[in-house]
């Protein structure tokens, strides 16, 4: 019986094997990045850029703070003056979602009851964001991502 020599062809499909396994996950991986990709935060960086700061100074005189929690199928939203008291706003908009992709999010309709705003939604277990605007009625505008975890 003869001995099998490992020679240069054996050489070069093990690597070519190896960096073809490698390159075709990396090709999967990023395929996959930008296929769950939810698109972009604004439409102008350089512009939203210029005046952050002028937004930044709004909202903290406003001295707002904003959380949310789940409850007995309801999303509750919290919004309180520096005080710890809660604000009535004079224009509510917030979208709910997943931070890896767009498929679940939606547009709860918030109602005041005084407290807390609050809107029907069932969420399944893990991480969402709520993405809040808030206005005063001086129309200075209060933004937030609020991180929500749910447990299952």
């Amino acid at each position: 019986m003869s001995e099998r020599q490992f020679t240069g062809k054996h050489a070069l499909a093990v690597f070519v094997g190896a960096f073809g396994v490698i390159i075709a996950v990396n090709l999967v991986l990023a395929y996959s990045a930008v296929k769950t990709f939810p698109g972009l935060e604004v439409k102008n960086s350089y512009v939203a850029s210029q005046e952050f700061n002028e937004r930044l100074h709004e909202q903290q005189a406003l001295g707002w703070d904003a959380t949310a929690e789940t409850k007995g199928g309801l999303l509750i939203l919290h919004i309180t003056d520096a005080q710890g008291d809660p604000v009535r706003v004079a224009e509510l908009q917030a979208v709910v979602g997943r931070a890896t992709h767009v498929r679940d999010d939606f547009a709860p309709d918030f109602t005041f009851d005084g407290v807390a705003y609050s809107a029907p939604a069932t969420l399944a277990k893990g991480n969402w964001n709520v993405r809040l605007v808030a206005r005063d009625h001086d129309g200075a505008e209060f933004t937030r991502r609020i991180p929500l975890y749910v447990k299952g």
